[in-house]
């Protein structure tokens, strides 16, 4: 994706990023004060879930005393998405790069939700001169930000030849495999594919439709990612119109709900009709999460898939692991449970932070070689928020698990139908 947009001064980005203090008495011992910082979308559709992913945070972060070895922690809320896109946006991206390198007292960042956002930002923390700076994500997905994909990936993130980027989900080779394998133990013969032209989306397509081929299904869409959609359109009709006569009885969405998918979802059900009198819609985790996808007719009965293992799994699966208590201390908190899944895996990001800030000198290189060198950043089951070990390898920054889930939409709310290995 080209980022396409100038740069926002390192001042304006400043002013538009919100800080939490998390900490009393911080003055008193400032050598020993550290900051780590969340980058998420905090407008349009996904701002519910990643304010529900900050609360969770600050939570978290309350638990342990705001403490962690001899270093007391503080939070600084980034917002990557601006109100004209309602979504992230890549030239904010580009200025919370900026601002993030320019407040000295940060150490990491938690972050970011959309993948083409951390490639702007990844490549600019990885130059610091003080770094290179440390970001864990919770949920970007995209193959090429740790192993080679597209064209120079991933060597061109990280232009000082280190690593300084990992993340604790599974990525879009495993997630749209499983998508197309589920399917495909569904009787899903024939299929279309979707997506919304952006990095995220291309990518988790190209994975589905690659994998479906190779199971033996229909790939009626042409090309490696399938039929693009222009976020702008008003109407999606005549597209499916045109898909009408080839009969799928599946159609995948490879994109994100901001990008126009309310109205892909109405124009779908209006022309092929709902998830029972027409082709099925399956989405992938960009679509979790979000109330107003959940709230359309169109929705009801539709598959899911999320790279990891939803809050009802966690707890089924782990029932007397960290998350179960958790969450419920969570709706004691806030009045309500987590829109999305992805709160607790943000825990699980910043539990990685804050396992090598634990093992560091304070100091922005050495938080980010306790995570890719020597023995690495484990972090045990019995304190992990995902009740499992959790290791990110030294080489890629890839967390070894495998888990998936598949859920359906049902009654406005996502169900989880059972888990998935991924391969």
């Amino acid at each position: 994706m080209t980022k396409g947009k100038r740069f926002l001064s390192v001042i304006a980005a400043c002013a538009m990023a919100t800080t939490t203090l998390v900490s009393s008495g911080i003055a008193a011992h400032a050598d020993n004060v550290l900051t780590i910082a969340t980058d998420l979308p905090l407008q349009g559709a996904p701002a519910a879930a990643n304010n529900d992913t900050n609360s969770a945070i600050e939570l978290y972060l309350k638990s342990i005393n705001y403490t962690v070895g001899k270093y007391t922690v503080q939070l600084k809320k980034y917002d990557d998405a601006t109100a004209a896109a309602g979504s992230w946006d890549p030239a904010q991206c580009a200025s919370n790069a900026q601002a993030h390198v320019a407040n000295t007292g940060e150490v990491a960042v938690m972050g970011t939700y959309n993948s083409g956002c951390a490639k702007i930002i990844v490549p600019v923390l990885n130059q610091d001169p003080s770094g290179p700076m440390l970001m864990v994500s919770h949920a970007n997905t995209n193959v090429g930000l740790t192993q080679p994909y597209g064209p120079g990936e991933p060597a061109k993130y990280y232009p000082t030849g280190k690593r300084n980027y990992a993340r604790v989900c599974i990525n879009d080779n495993m997630q749209g495999s499983a998508a197309a394998q589920f399917a495909y133990s569904k009787g899903i013969k024939y299929v279309y594919v979707m997506n919304d032209t952006q990095t995220y989306g291309q990518g988790v397509a190209a994975s589905f439709t690659a994998a479906a081929k190779k199971l033996g299904m229909k790939v009626l869409s042409s090309g490696p990612n399938g039929q693009g959609w222009d976020a702008k359109q008003t109407s999606y009709k005549a597209l499916f119109t045109k898909i009408k006569p080839l009969h799928p009885q599946l159609i995948y969405f490879g994109g994100i709900f901001d990008n126009n998918g309310g109205q892909l979802v109405k124009d779908k059900t209006a022309v092929l009709g709902d998830n029972n009198h027409g082709p099925r819609i399956m989405v992938p985790d960009g679509f979790e999460g979000y109330p107003e996808f959940l709230k359309l007719k169109g929705a009801q009965d539709s598959w899911m898939t999320f790279p990891g293992l939803s809050a009802d799994l966690l707890v089924a699966k782990y029932p007397k692991g960290p998350a179960a208590k958790f969450l419920s201390d969570f709706q004691a908190a806030y009045g309500h449970a987590p829109i999305s899944a992805y709160s607790i895996y943000g825990v699980a990001a910043v539990q990685v932070i804050l396992a090598a800030i634990a093992k560091s000198d304070g100091s922005r290189a050495s938080v980010t070689s306790q995570v890719f060198s020597g023995a690495g950043i484990q972090i045990p089951a019995s304190t992990s928020i995902l009740g499992r070990e959790i290791t990110i390898s030294t080489k890629t920054g890839d967390t070894d698990a495998k888990d998936l889930t598949i859920l359906t939409v049902t009654d406005n709310r996502e169900v989880t139908l059972q888990s998935w290995s991924a391969k």
